[in-house]
């Protein structure tokens, strides 16, 4: 039971980033940059309290890994300014799944079983067709014209955004200990992976970027990243990877929730029909694929 308490933490913090980032407002740039910042501050905290062991290729690795997250997630708010952060969130997060577990699979052969492939497969088959329900439109909804949004630029940005995200959860989980042999955990790769973050930001703003005051009103989104990292140590160790994993997944639920309620989408009865199965697909999907990462 403590497991799943502890696993609901990064659920909802990592769930309510991007509405709550939008609803401080900014840029998408200004976004990253403010969040990176919070990051940072967040893991020079958790590094003076518990002093790890740092290591050169640690620290490359974390800096390499932190620029790559920069560009996942300046990506992923240049998602959701084009499409809506009810929208942009699940198609984000599952693509990330879906591409994630088949490089996963067949470049690292992390399956391994004839149930983890029928189980895999299925969960992505679950999940596409749960990525086309979260993103379909009712014809009768012209947001698209009369908030600015653009549904290809918004595919365009979740191109990029979920290539910056896999590969550095690859780096971290697979290329770390076949390339160079180093193990560690997020605690101790923290600290250089927000410097990267912060370079990462600010490489993305063209090396010109003006920090302004709603810069700083985006730290606390990058502090409630840390934390929903710190709890998801506790969760896997408490409760399971698969726990954790399947958990931390569910975060879109909120994202999709906040975009509705905090942010005013508008969305038609056929919308939320719509987002509603893609919700409950979603959620199958996840599952599904926790359940084959507990088989390995």
């Amino acid at each position: 039971m403590q497991g799943i308490l502890y696993a609901l933490v990064p659920m909802i913090a990592w769930g309510s980033i991007g509405f709550v980032a939008n609803k401080i407002g900014g840029t998408a740039k200004q976004q990253t940059f403010g969040m990176a910042m919070g990051a940072f501050v967040f893991a020079l905290i958790v590094f003076l309290f518990r002093q790890p062991q740092m290591t050169g290729p640690i620290f490359l690795i974390g800096f390499i890994g932190g620029i790559l997250w920069s560009v996942g997630q300046g990506g992923q708010f240049n998602a959701m300014k084009y499409m809506g952060v009810s929208v942009a969130s699940p198609l984000s997060s599952g693509s990330q799944l879906v591409i994630g577990g088949l490089i996963g699979a067949f470049a690292f052969h992390e399956w391994n079983k004839p149930i983890q492939f029928l189980l895999g497969f299925i969960a992505f088959f679950v999940l596409i067709i749960g990525f086309y329900f979260s993103a379909k439109k009712d014809p009768e909804n012209n947001i698209e014209d009369t908030e600015g949004r653009h549904f290809a630029k918004g595919l365009t940005a979740l191109a990029y955004s979920t290539f910056g995200y896999v590969s550095y959860v690859i780096l971290f989980n697979n290329l770390s200990s076949l390339w160079f042999h180093i193990k560690f955990d997020t605690l101790t790769i923290i600290l250089p992976m927000s410097l990267g973050m912060v370079v990462g930001a600010f490489a993305l703003s063209g090396f010109s970027f003006k920090i302004e005051k709603i810069v700083f009103k985006h730290i606390p989104v990058g502090l409630m990243w840390g934390v929903g990292n710190v709890f998801m140590l506790l969760a896997a160790a408490t409760a399971g990877n698969a726990i954790a994993f399947s958990f931390s997944q569910l975060g879109i639920i909120i994202s999709i929730i906040g975009g509705i309620l905090f942010l005013g989408e508008k969305k038609t009865k056929k919308e939320l029909l719509y987002i509603t199965i893609g919700i409950l697909l979603f959620v199958i999907g996840a599952i599904l694929l926790a359940i084959v990462k507990s088989k390995a």
